[in-house]
């Protein structure tokens, strides 16, 4: 707590300095967990916020699927391989074609809403210490998660996933696994500075 204090004197010593102010209704100082940015921080990690996590139980038109697609995007962190098990729901939002529900919408929804119903907690980064980021490719998507070792135990700092469009499913794999480390370095840029990443 004392260390967070000093923290706190820092940053406001700095904000009076450029004449900066804070609206007290927007902070909150010594709690434990709270909101921010539409997920919870807590002593654990970045979870999930458990309003966005609640989902619709049928699909019954485009408009429901692009509701529950809002929510994977918006859950995309929290969710390994998000983009490849959402591509058969993408498929019936093209334009032109008719609704139509498959056994295959089916099952994917059905993983998507168990991984959403039970999200993991991402731990923060430590600093000084490797992260490592794993890769997956598949025909139609690309995968990975940045994870930190932790006394022993793996633990995911963020997932990231992208379906592959027109020519980049032509790739040979090992292509693949190069699009999917420049796609994780892209979006994981601030992760990727000032520490070793072992891919």
């Amino acid at each position: 707590m004392e260390e967070h204090c000093e923290a706190l004197g820092r940053v406001f010593r700095i904000l009076r300095e450029h004449r900066l102010r804070l609206n007290p209704k927007k902070c909150s100082f010594g709690v434990r967990a709270g909101k921010f940015l539409g997920f919870m921080l807590t002593e654990r990690g970045i979870e999930a916020n458990p309003e966005k996590c609640q989902v619709v139980t049928n699909m019954r038109s485009v408009k429901e699927v692009q509701q529950f697609m809002g929510k994977v995007i918006a859950l995309a962190r929290f969710i390994s391989k998000a983009a490849e098990m959402s591509t058969p729901l993408f498929a019936t939002l093209k334009k032109g074609g008719r609704f139509a529900w498959t056994d295959e919408c089916e099952e994917a929804f059905l993983r998507l809403k168990a991984m959403m119903a039970a999200p993991p907690v991402l731990t923060r980064p430590r600093p000084g210490m490797p992260l490592y980021l794993y890769i997956s490719v598949s025909d139609d998507a690309i995968s990975s998660v940045l994870i930190q070792e932790e006394r022993g135990e793996q633990r995911p700092v963020y997932f990231t996933s992208k379906v592959l469009q027109g020519i980049e499913r032509r790739y040979q794999k090992i292509e693949k696994a190069a699009l999917a480390v420049v796609v994780a370095s892209r979006r994981l840029r601030p992760y990727f500075q000032n520490v070793s990443i072992i891919v």
